[in-house]
């Protein structure tokens, strides 16, 4: 009689997660280096809370782009800025209507040195340093940013020969991290949590030296059938969402 309960047990508990396998999704998301860090932990609650699950790429949002073009199996891109989105929106490679504004980003002067930069930026002015970090400007809009700042104070010309361009914003960071620049143009997401800067020194650039980095979501067409990709954008405009964005430094 045990081994009959027991087994019939073993068989309702198989068909539970047959079933709750069979609600569950996946969602193949493309996401912006610079908000690797927060979609992560958005994740976690995502994952928790609608059982759905992210496979996550990161990366710059213009090589996603060419990507996504040569059919690369995303179901949802979270971009770095808001024309890319609109690009692929203008050319039907998205579910119509499903684009949004999931974050608006801040861009930092940062240095891994406590007391480098300090925070007016003035650093830059006074051109002791060798080298400074930027993204790729045609690839990366944080690294567009960047070039917008230095056009804005001046500094196109004297800053040249100084430049190490990374692939995107992460290689950036590490090329300042690691301590071959002195000082880059970073994502404050990468620095910040919850309303303190977690190591070095910050300069946090003013909206008005660069264009807004609106940062925009879209379901690609081959979501469109994935209930997890419109799980996925309902939990970003859902307040936990919001809490974790807002903690990395991003308004909303």
């Amino acid at each position: 009689m045990l081994i009959r309960l027991s087994t019939l047990a073993a068989g309702v508990l198989a068909g539970l997660i047959t079933l709750n396998s069979a609600w569950a999704d996946e969602v193949q998301v493309a996401v912006a280096a610079n908000f690797t860090a927060p979609l992560q932990a958005i994740a976690k609650d995502f994952e928790k809370d609608t059982g759905h699950k992210l496979v996550v790429a990161s990366g710059a949002t213009g090589q996603f782009y060419a990507q996504i073009k040569n059919g690369a199996p995303f179901d949802v891109f979270l971009a770095a800025d808001d024309s890319t989105p609109a690009k692929l929106e203008q050319e039907k490679a998205i579910v119509p209507g499903s684009r949004f504004t999931y974050a608006i980003g801040t861009l930092a002067l940062w240095s891994a040195k406590p007391g480098y930069v300090d925070d007016k930026g003035e650093i830059l002015k006074q051109n002791t340093f060798q080298h400074l970090a930027i993204a790729n400007p045609k690839t990366a809009p944080y690294g567009l940013a960047a070039t917008q700042v230095l056009d804005k104070l001046n500094l196109t010309e004297t800053t040249q020969a100084k430049l190490v361009e990374g692939q995107n914003i992460t290689q950036a960071f590490q090329f300042v991290s690691t301590g071959n620049a002195e000082l880059g143009f970073v994502a404050l997401s990468q620095i910040y949590k919850d309303g303190k800067l977690q190591s070095g020194s910050a300069w946090i650039v003013p909206a008005p030296l660069h264009e807004p980095i609106r940062q925009d979501a879209v379901i690609l067409e081959k979501g469109k059938d994935n209930p997890a990709a419109k799980a996925l954008f309902d939990y970003l405009k859902g307040p936990k969402a919001a809490a974790v964005i807002k903690s990395y430094g991003y308004d909303l």
